[in-house]
């Protein structure tokens, strides 16, 4: 075993985490960290928390990350300002790598994530905190500097996994993004037209089970993850009539 890359400063809340981990078709590694609750630490470079990681396989730092020269920041990061990513997956027709994280109440969001950017946490959020009131550093939804989601959830359905499903099995699905929801329990498909969603439609609602995650089978069917003491792995493709999914 050998460790590539050691988390600092040491979690300690012990609430968004995040951690996703993704390669690109280059070989390069990304890890998504959450804010470990220290929401101002998203904004900070000297701290890998709230931030996407960009490295070599060996754990080394690509000579060409965005903050390799910078006195005072992390060379690791690649991207900041992200509260708690739960997916993390590359488009497999542009190859940009998307990511999907929870807002705080209110405001879960896909994201973009792209070299050197701010995507906003906790400045720029279009949720609230948990009692109700604003987030106390945030200065509305569009905050100067920060990039915005391409598409967020006013109300959080609190996404989970994410996978793009490129498969001629289902030809319906041709362009979709599937992502998990675990508070509103329910495989959520999202259309995609290059960098914008144009559609949302919710699957297996009638389940009524929460959904960890979900990934494409090399069958083309999708394998989807759900969240339960007497947890599942459901496989899940489109009947013949493309009016109703099976589990």
């Amino acid at each position: 075993f050998k460790t590539v890359i050691r988390q600092t400063p040491q979690l300690s809340a012990g609430n968004n985490l995040g951690t996703r981990l993704a390669f690109d078709r280059d070989g390069y590694l990304y890890i998504a960290f959450g804010d470990n609750f220290h929401s101002s630490s998203a904004q900070d470079l000297d701290k890998l928390t709230g931030k996407i990681l960009r490295l070599n396989q060996d754990g080394s730092v690509p000579k060409d990350n965005p903050f390799v020269s910078r006195r005072g920041a992390r060379p690791e990061i690649w991207t900041y300002g992200v509260r708690n990513p739960q997916g993390l997956a590359f488009n497999p027709w542009t190859q940009q790598m998307w990511e999907s994280e929870h807002g705080p109440r209110g405001g879960d969001e896909v994201n973009i994530p792209q070299k050197g950017k701010n995507y906003g946490w906790p400045l720029a959020t279009w949720g609230i905190d948990y009692n109700g009131s604003n987030v106390p550093e945030s200065k509305g939804s569009h905050v100067a500097g920060t990039e915005q989601p391409v598409f967020y959830w006013k109300r959080s359905p609190a996404i989970s996994g994410m996978a793009f499903y490129n498969s001629a099995r289902f030809p319906q699905w041709k362009n979709s993004l599937f992502i998990g929801a675990l508070k509103e329990k329910s495989l959520i498909r999202l259309s995609v037209n290059g960098d914008k969603v144009v559609e949302a439609q919710r699957l297996l609602e009638d389940r009524n089970e929460r959904i960890r995650d979900v990934r494409q089978g090399p069958d083309g069917y999708l394998y989807v993850l759900t969240d339960d003491d007497n947890g599942k792995l459901l496989k899940v493709g489109l009947a013949q009539d493309a009016s109703a999914s099976r589990g």
